[in-house]
């Protein structure tokens, strides 16, 4: 029997490739980022599995593709999967969670500590000439707000919330509330973690960070009456999805002083518009989606992703299946 033939829809490391290759007959994208949708869908009428990353796989793709057995994108969430769709061909769908965890971990504490320090505005300060001695410059302009001893309140406490609950408690001794779908006894013990109410949450922290998956109970799950019960003196991080908050919403916490600042990776839509008046505010971070970027995450979730193609086309036991599809793994 020959290797299944799989396309990848976008360039992956040498070594990745490598592997594919030792297990499957592939194709790949040649082209800069990722395939353009008419040059994936002209890929696919005899391929078995794809490797992408937030490729759409819908009824459109699905019907371009009548082999395709398998989907394995390069990332942990998977909203681009329409799971019905999926489900109904009887193609599985894997995600890389697990290896991007600590990695996503210490950029929400890098947006933590950037905005309430004001490291990217004072940055700019000094760039621009501004600090000079003796000018009628006094301390308390360059004033922050302490990280340590706060309260941080987590939305969404799954193995990305726990690594920051880690972060934050063993290293900056912070007082930890989070409000998930259900109970995490694990994080309670090991760091003292209390599970709130959404609203108590809201109105106790110094910090609240939103780590929820994009779903589509979850769009704008973050409104204006949240926004309404935060602290003035709060800080909004969002490394989750820009769709999970009403950016608007947030647009106006910030303008009116409803809440202090923000530290934000993502947006709706993403790039955000050049006149987005987030870009334009010296208390919000923006920074360009980059959770899981550093060389090594992104190897390892291709190396993952990779193993988890492999395993869905070459034997019975395939590996991350996203949990709405484990349903159609052989027993």
């Amino acid at each position: 029997m020959g290797k299944p033939k799989i396309y990848i829809a976008k360039p992956v490391q040498p070594e990745v490739l490598a592997y594919l290759e030792q297990h499957c007959d592939c194709r790949m994208w040649d082209g800069q980022g990722t395939a353009s949708r008419q040059a994936l869908l002209a890929e696919l009428s005899d391929v078995e599995g794809l490797l992408a990353t937030g490729v759409p796989i819908n009824q459109e793709l699905l019907d371009h593709a009548p082999k395709l057995r398998a989907v394995s994108s390069i990332s942990v969430g998977y909203n681009h999967y329409d799971i019905e769709a999926m489900k109904a061909r009887g193609v599985l769908g894997m995600h890389t969670p697990t290896v991007l965890d600590d990695t996503v971990a210490d950029l929400v504490l890098a947006l933590m500590l950037s905005a309430a320090r004001r490291v990217p505005e004072l940055d700019a300060f000094v760039k621009q000439g501004k600090w000079q001695r003796g000018k009628g410059l006094t301390d308390d302009i360059f004033f922050g707000m302490d990280v340590h001893h706060r309260k941080l309140g987590i939305i969404g406490m799954g193995r990305i919330g726990e690594a920051v609950a880690k972060r934050a408690v063993n290293g900056f001794d912070m007082e930890l509330l989070y409000y998930n779908r259900s109970r995490r006894p694990e994080a309670e013990e090991l760091y003292g973690a209390k599970y709130s109410s959404l609203e108590d949450l809201l109105k106790q922290s110094d910090f609240v960070v939103l780590m929820t998956p994009l779903t589509p109970e979850t769009v704008h799950y973050i409104r204006k009456e949240h926004f309404e019960m935060m602290k003035p003196t709060a800080f909004f991080i969002n490394a989750s999805r820009g769709q999970t908050v009403d950016e608007q919403a947030l647009i106006e916490a910030l303008q009116t002083g409803r809440i202090r600042g923000a530290g934000l990776d993502v947006f709706d839509p993403e790039p955000p518009s050049p006149d987005n008046p987030l870009l334009k505010m010296p208390n919000v971070v923006t920074l360009p989606h980059i959770g899981s970027a550093t060389a090594v995450t992104r190897f390892d979730m291709a190396m993952l992703a990779a193993k988890n193609l492999v395993s869905a086309l070459t034997s019975d036991s395939p590996s991350n299946v996203v949990k709405e599809l484990r349903e159609l793994v052989k027993a």
